[in-house]
């Protein structure tokens, strides 16, 4: 057990800064799995999967945290006896004094986040989402500030994900006006004295923010405005812009440096991603140029249709099945690679290890052991039918 240090709390206020629990999915388990938020952590380990081989390195090498991507508990479970298998893998890390954290769909929409990761791996600057996080509104917010107040505010909204918009951050409109009151008894105004008329210059500044950052900006009103009182409107359901590469939301869509074959892609996501014996396939004519690129780490299949809208030449994810891919081929989607589930979020391992080491301090490293579950191959075909 690790002395002195940051707390599991203190990583775990890092980890959901970076990757907001709002961000995940309905579905999704994610969070704290097991251990005491006030014990001490010195040490973490990060892999995609919870399997007793990792669980084995983590414990062998005294980790105090083992951060994975997929959820142990993701489904219904009604015991974690000790013995059944995900029941084994919790008593030997508590017993071990090792915590497990799982960041899922929220590392996933997160930026940087899984699919930053991946696409950088693969030499590509990550562009917009191809799934926006939230329905595609924005609020509009107006708040009424002493002039001299204008940049701190302003700076903490920024903070706090405001003004983002298509590409542009630190955006806002700002107009000068006259603001009037009079403090009443009991009140400590920050300009004026109680009972007597005020009038303050005063700028009325208007800005953007996503819908699920309304309580985070409203914090951030609160905390860096003069006044104990603050003027300010939310314009709720106003219609956005477009998404941008600053927005969160899944997967990415991507313009490669220059054009190359489907063929080519193909070859450069099995060279920069680790090797497994799924491999990297892909469906299409071979020949077909590719300059823009969808991509989603993991299971994308539902994605499919938001690639084809995006204008991408080739969708870059896994688990795709056999009736799918035929069936969006026909409808004139774009070409399709797969590769491993596990190798493309594998990439977010050392993504999150640097986080937490330049973050809290701690020692963090990846567990590099091949947690895909395929483990033989025969009778691949190559190209051509």
């Amino acid at each position: 057990m690790t002395t002195g240090g940051p707390t599991l709390a203190d990583v775990i206020d890092l980890l959901e800064h970076a990757y907001p629990p709002r961000l995940a999915e309905s579905w999704d388990r994610v969070g704290l799995v097991a251990g005491d938020p006030a014990a001490q952590v010195g040490t973490v380990v990060v892999a995609v999967d919870a399997t007793d081989e990792v669980v084995d390195h983590a414990l062998a090498v005294g980790a105090d945290l083992l951060l994975v991507h997929h959820p142990p508990l993701l489904r219904g479970v009604h015991s974690i006896a000790a013995d059944t298998p995900k029941g084994r893998l919790l008593h030997r890390l508590v017993a071990g004094g090792c915590a497990l954290y799982a960041a899922h769909t929220n590392a996933d929409s997160a930026r940087p986040g899984v699919n930053d990761a991946l696409a950088e791996t693969l030499g590509l600057d990550p562009g917009r989402p191809l799934v926006p996080t939230g329905d595609g509104t924005v609020d509009r917010w107006v708040v009424t500030v002493p002039d001299d107040d204008v940049e701190d505010l302003l700076h903490a909204v920024f903070a706090a994900g405001a003004g983002r918009m298509s590409g542009y951050t630190e955006c806002s409109f700002s107009v000068r006006g006259t603001g009037r009151f009079r403090p009443g008894d009991g009140t400590t105004p920050a300009r004026g004295q109680v009972g007597e008329p005020e009038r303050v210059s005063e700028t009325r500044v208007e800005f953007v923010a996503p819908p699920e950052l309304r309580a985070e900006v409203r914090r951030a009103v609160t905390a860096a405005h003069p006044y104990e009182v603050p003027a300010m409107d939310v314009l709720v359901n106003h219609a956005g812009p477009g998404p941008g590469p600053e927005d969160t939301g899944l997967g990415r869509v991507c313009d490669l440096p220059g054009p190359m074959t489907l063929a080519e892609f193909t070859a450069l996501v099995g060279a920069r991603l680790p090797r497994t014996v799924w491999g990297v396939r892909a469906a299409g004519d071979p020949e077909t140029e590719v300059r823009r690129v969808a991509l989603c780490g993991g299971s994308g299949d539902s994605l499919l249709g938001a690639a084809r809208a995006a204008g991408a030449d080739v969708y870059l994810t896994g688990d795709l099945r056999h009736h799918v891919v035929d069936e969006h081929l026909r409808e004139g989607g774009p070409a399709l690679v797969d590769a491993a589930h596990w190798a493309l979020e594998f990439p977010w391992c050392a993504q999150a290890a640097a986080l937490l080491e330049e973050g809290v301090g701690v020692v963090a490293t990846v567990c590099d052991l091949r947690t895909d579950p395929w483990t033989a191959a025969s009778g691949t075909a190559g190209v051509g039918r």
